[in-house]
């Protein structure tokens, strides 16, 4: 967990989630349908600096190739380091460990931003979606993705009786500790409210099924998958929403380059030595080890 009286933050540090969960092929489908749903609201002619937060061991990263320099943001060190195996140290990509509630960069750092299979972590999700506007250039493209309330599966558990809450709710739903599913109504509202403004909806996974997965050759289902991932913008039944937003400001200028602010007091930029960042203000450091920056907020 971060700062006192900050919302908690879920660490997976030590985890083997990527090997586990991502590397034994049984999820080939999801990973397959949500680079076509990437590649389908990315920028076409990329840009300067992203954003990838929650990036983990960088599943996603190589799909943000057209951007000059990538920013991997994750609160785990250790996934951070699995990622820059993954990546082999590629020159264009930086390594930060710090929680959205408090990113540790100065405003108009970043012509666009994603965010994948990490909003439902987040139990303030308002907060967080602020966060990411505030250091986002005027008109930056924002990718997020969200687990939804309102799938079919849970639509149907609830008609049977079969599950107590409502998926036409627009509350979340805390399903496991820190994991939530939101209702795409209140996901537009909260953008709008952080400085956003819609541009494109498309639903995902839309036959995530064990049996399905299992009876039906991948390929198939991906390209049906594909096929109906333009009907997200008339009605989200599926597991996974992904849209594009932008920053609702007039277009500005990325910074020429990252310029990090002190995620506990806000004053940048703060001073940087090959092993350190130090903050004049509050005297706060952080540690720069094996090329990832540490700028969590560690409990005292």
């Amino acid at each position: 967990m971060s700062q006192k009286n900050s919302p908690p933050v879920i660490d997976y540090e030590g985890s083997d989630y990527q090997a586990r969960f991502w590397g034994q092929g049984e999820r080939a489908y999801e990973d397959r349908v949500e680079a076509i749903a990437l590649r389908r609201l990315l920028p076409p002619g990329g840009g300067k600096r992203l954003l990838e937060l929650g990036a983990g061991a960088g599943r996603n990263t190589p799909r943000y190739e057209k951007f000059h320099e990538v920013v991997l943001l994750d609160y785990s060190t250790t996934q951070l380091a699995q990622a820059r195996q993954r990546l082999q140290n590629k020159s264009n990509y930086r390594f930060i460990a710090a929680d959205i509630y408090h990113l540790p960069f100065a405003p108009h750092s970043f012509d666009a931003a994603t965010m994948i299979r990490t909003l439902h972590h987040m139990a303030d999700a308002p907060l967080a979606l602020k966060q990411v506007d505030e250091v986002l250039c005027g008109q930056a493209a924002f990718i997020l993705e969200f687990a939804s309330k309102h799938n079919l599966k849970a639509i149907l558990r609830y008609w049977l009786g079969k599950q107590k809450w409502s998926p036409f709710t627009l509350e979340p739903v805390e399903f496991v500790k820190l994991n939530y599913d939101f209702h795409p109504q209140q996901i537009r509202k909260w953008l709008e409210a952080a400085g956003f403004r819609m541009e494109r909806q498309l639903t995902v996974s839309h036959f995530r099924s064990g049996f399905l997965k299992r009876a039906i050759p991948l390929k198939v289902l991906v390209g049906l998958d594909a096929l109906l991932q333009t009907s997200g913008k008339l009605i989200q039944l599926t597991p996974s929403v992904f849209l594009r937003a932008r920053k609702d400001q007039p277009a500005t200028a990325v910074s020429d380059k990252l310029i990090f602010c002190c995620p506990a007091c806000g004053f940048s930029p703060i001073q940087e030595t090959p092993s350190l960042l130090t903050c004049s203000s509050c005297k706060r450091t952080y540690p720069i080890h094996d090329g990832i920056y540490d700028l969590r907020l560690i409990s005292d």
